[in-house]
């Protein structure tokens, strides 16, 4: 048979084709293949298990299920509490991490700096971007000693695993995916089938080994991982990193998670010295003022399963030109206009003629749909220019009528609130059913309308 010496790849799926076509058969995305070199010789893959002669020997066999043995892997705790929540409670054995994030925003900082605190065991630290002064001078600023770490500055799969071999490590770190080319693909570093063909042969050497894999990947300009969709697939957990560059803090969530929740999140804040997990981050995304300023409001949210206290910044001003600005940082565009429409059918605001701009405080995006009574307080405070206590927070999700509708897990946001010395904290009435009023300090008042919140702080 005559050798393949190029074939097209689909950028969204992986997906082969020997010519180009329009439509991918298998995803349905258009104009998404590239062609790419690809080299089809026999050429033996080793197997998986020929990096361990033990291993090597174990009998592939089909099982019944009723046969097969459930065990309890003890998970390995690393030394950032912050990665561990993120991760269900520790490292799996086996398991392939895969973390993705913008360019620059801590990811290799991050993966170095656990890899300095994990003292206890071997690490192989792989960076295909950057030469090992580079690392050294990272580590250096890091400030922390670690004479288990090891430092490889190598693309070819072949070298790593024969490293490998040599040291056996605990933990293997992979920086990135995206730079590893592998001898038995003939394309380019980064390409379609250059990121499956040595995802695929990590994916089988940590299910071989027992040895879990940290790997580091690159994000596309629309946001998405780099590389095909299948890179997803075979990895066991996938985290996101995310923040603003020009802000200190970053949020870890999890999108995929085999081994526990994808609800959980952890926060840290960016310092010389690394990247610092941040245990209680309400009080840092909380500003003091020295005097009451109108158009603050404090909201109760969740994020994934945490509660947080975070500072809703609203300025109303009249507008200069004729079509009034509408400018948000951190919400949705779509959800504020909602709730001026609210406010100007409902209340008989006139918002109509204002400039309107809103801002969560700390740089955090905010999903939950329970800031919208703290939105709206805001924008109500800016209006009236009238500042709103700082020791009052405020939970509900605004409907189109202009009712408060009820939120989920409202005893942690109490909790947190009465946790961080607050007096007030007004919840949606649906949310009272039930509720034992006397396990908490903090005052809590009911509300079921826009009105009945206006009445009491205006």
């Amino acid at each position: 048979m005559a050798k393949i010496k190029s074939a097209f790849f689909c950028q969204q799926c992986g997906y082969e084709t020997p010519k180009w076509t329009g439509k991918c058969p298998s995803c349905g995305a258009w104009n998404s293949f590239v062609e790419e070199v690809v080299q089809r010789e026999d050429k033996t893959r080793p197997d998986a298990t020929s990096w361990d002669e033990s291993a090597a020997k174990e009998q592939r066999k089909a099982h019944k299920l009723d046969e097969v043995e459930h065990t309890h892997e003890a998970r390995m705790q690393s030394p950032d509490s912050e990665l561990n929540r993120v991760l269900g409670g520790g490292l799996v054995p086996g398991s392939v991490v895969l973390v993705a994030g913008d360019p620059g925003i801590g990811k290799s900082t991050l993966f170095l700096q656990v890899a300095l605190l994990w003292k206890g065991i071997t690490t192989l630290y792989v960076s295909g971007e950057e030469s090992a002064q580079q690392i050294k001078l990272r580590a250096d600023r890091i400030g922390i000693k670690n004479n288990n770490l090891y430092l490889l500055t190598a693309t070819g799969t072949d070298t790593i695993f024969q490293e490998i071999k040599k040291l056996r490590p605990n933990l293997l770190i992979i920086d990135s995916i995206q730079t590893l080319e592998s001898p038995y693909v003939e394309s380019a570093a980064g390409s379609v089938s250059q990121v499956r063909e040595c995802a695929a042969e990590l994916q089988r050497f940590a299910k071989a080994s027992g040895i879990p894999i940290c790997i580091i990947g690159h994000i596309t300009k629309e946001g998405s991982i780099a590389g095909p969709k299948v890179l997803e697939h075979m990895v066991d957990t996938v985290l996101q990193f995310e923040g603003d560059r020009h802000y200190a803090y970053r949020i870890l969530r999890t999108l995929k998670n085999r081994f526990g929740s994808t609800s959980e999140l952890g926060i840290y804040e960016m310092v010389t010295g690394g990247m610092r997990p941040v245990s209680n981050p309400s009080e840092l995304l909380l500003s003091q003022h020295d005097e009451p300023l109108s158009g603050i409001a404090i909201a109760a949210t969740m994020e994934a399963s945490r509660p947080l206290m975070i500072e809703v910044q609203a300025l109303v001003t009249q507008a200069v030109y004729g079509t009034p600005q509408r400018t948000v940082s951190g919400i949705d565009l779509r959800r504020l206009q909602l709730l001026l429409a609210v406010l100007e059918k409902r209340g008989g605001f006139h918002f109509g003629s204002k400039d309107v701009f809103v801002n969560i405080a700390g740089g955090l995006k905010v999903e939950d749909p329970s800031i919208e009574l703290a939105v709206v307080c805001s924008l109500l405070s800016s209006y009236e220019d009238k500042a709103l206590p700082s020791n009052i927070c405020l939970v509900g999700e605004i409907g189109l009528s202009g009712e408060i509708r009820a939120v989920n897990r409202i005893d942690q946001r109490i909790a947190e609130a009465d946790k961080l010395g607050m007096d007030v904290i007004f919840i949606p009435r649906a949310n009272a059913k039930g509720l034992d009023k006397k396990n908490y300090k903090i005052e809590i008042k009911t509300v079921n309308k826009v009105e009945d919140v206006y009445k009491v702080l205006f």
